[in-house]
């Protein structure tokens, strides 16, 4: 299974903070008998703290490498001596790039969970043909952001092709009940962005283009829907905006251009569904505070000060009481709607976020999915060996019937 010269199949890059542990937990419990992966990070003693904690799982970690984000030989060595890398170090605009360059200049698979839209352009200018020549599949977005939303999409359209012969042309992601926590490593990534958006208005205006990751592809009007609340076809209850929707439309948008727009013209929409217009106006009020409060500089010093801090995260009470549930809808003329539910009973942005980005890089180590290397997306890299060992871990996409 491993190259001549590689001693892992796979290794978690940070895997003593926060989420990187819990990746390392889920492989622990899932990887088959055989697999042979390493836990990495820049403290030693954590690192053999952490592998002691392991020792009794199913499918322990069996090394440690020690390394250094921002240093390219170390990259390197690391990119060098495991065919897949999972990495939970971010911001990974600061602390991603060496990284990425390594793998994909020695054809080695590797999965984050970054949102960082302008980070994950310029690793598509920059990378996809290196990745493309080199066989490395380089898979952003491997999360809560942007799984359901990415994969969910393109089942819809798996299965509309199978039932009617055509795509559909409307997807609509309603995004349901869900509990969980957020840690300081997600936090300070979107306050990263903030802080690009208000120095650059290049950035600003770029964030506006539905083909942002699709450079090339066809024409799209993806609209995140009003500010206030507003009802949808097929959809119960009220909507309002959802945070992550202008990062999950482009990776959605990203994977239709990767695989050649079989989709043709298709438009896709996600927003947050309310049981009542009052709690949709509620949430689309602090959005909207939210959003004009980071616009300035005082707003976001005050935010980078009063909310957690990197490494820090919810209780294991809170991500293992935590669940989230979403649908896709997916519409075309003449046709019944085509219906995907995704879910898990974890907590969306740690419990399960570990799952999808431990499935994916059990999905690239056992080189299911697709063949061919570049600057992938979940769906593209994935696709239905991925969805399956999703469902297997306990991370639900299934067609509705």
């Amino acid at each position: 299974m491993r190259p001549p010269g590689r001693d892992y199949d796979l290794t978690v890059w940070g895997a003593t903070g926060y989420t990187g542990r819990l990746v390392a937990e889920a492989l622990a419990a899932h990887a088959p008998a055989g697999f042979r992966w390493a836990i990495g990070g820049r403290d030693s003693m954590r690192l053999d703290g952490l592998l002691d904690e392991l020792a009794d799982a199913r499918t322990p970690p069996s090394g440690t490498f020690v390394g250094d984000a921002l240093d390219d030989a170390s990259m390197r060595a690391l990119a060098t001596s495991s065919r897949v890398i999972l990495t939970t170090v971010g911001p990974y605009a600061r602390y991603g790039t060496p990284l990425v360059r390594a793998c994909a200049e020695m054809g080695t698979h590797y999965a984050d969970l970054t949102a960082e839209l302008g980070w994950m352009r310029s690793n598509v200018d920059a990378f996809h043909d290196v990745a493309s020549s080199s066989g490395a599949r380089i898979v952003h977005a491997s999360g809560f952001d942007s799984v359901p939303s990415d994969l969910g999409t393109w089942l819809v359209q798996q299965e509309a092709l199978a039932r009617h012969g055509e795509p559909c042309t409307t997807v609509v992601h309603a995004v349901g009940a869900m509990s969980g926590g957020v840690s300081g490593g997600t936090i300070h990534s979107g306050l990263g962005m903030a802080d690009q958006a208000a120095r650059d208005p290049a950035f600003r205006q770029a964030l506006r283009d539905p083909n942002l990751l699709a450079p090339g592809g066809t024409p799209a009007n993806d609209p995140v829907g009003p500010v206030k609340p507003t009802r949808l076809p097929n959809v119960e209850g009220w909507t309002a905006p959802f945070v992550m929707a202008v990062a999950n439309g482009k990776v959605v948008r990203r994977t239709r251009h990767l695989l050649g727009e079989p989709w043709g013209d298709v438009t896709y929409v996600e927003r947050l569904t309310q049981p009542t217009w009052a709690r949709a106006a509620t949430i689309s009020s602090m959005t909207a505070m939210a959003g004009l409060a980071l616009g300035t500089s005082l707003g976001r010093a005050i935010a980078h000060r009063i909310l957690p801090s990197q490494g820090q995260g919810p209780s294991e009470r809170t991500r293992t009481r935590g669940f989230f549930r979403t649908r896709l809808i997916g519409r075309s003329a003449g046709h019944e709607p085509i219906v995907v539910d995704t879910g898990a009973d974890l907590d969306p942005g740690y419990g399960a976020t570990a799952l999808m980005l431990a499935a994916m890089g059990l999905t690239l180590a056992l080189e299911e999915g697709s063949p061919d290397g570049g600057v992938l997306t979940p769906a593209v890299a994935g696709g239905e060996a991925y969805r399956a060992r999703l469902n297997d871990m306990g991370v639900k996409l299934r067609v509705a019937h």
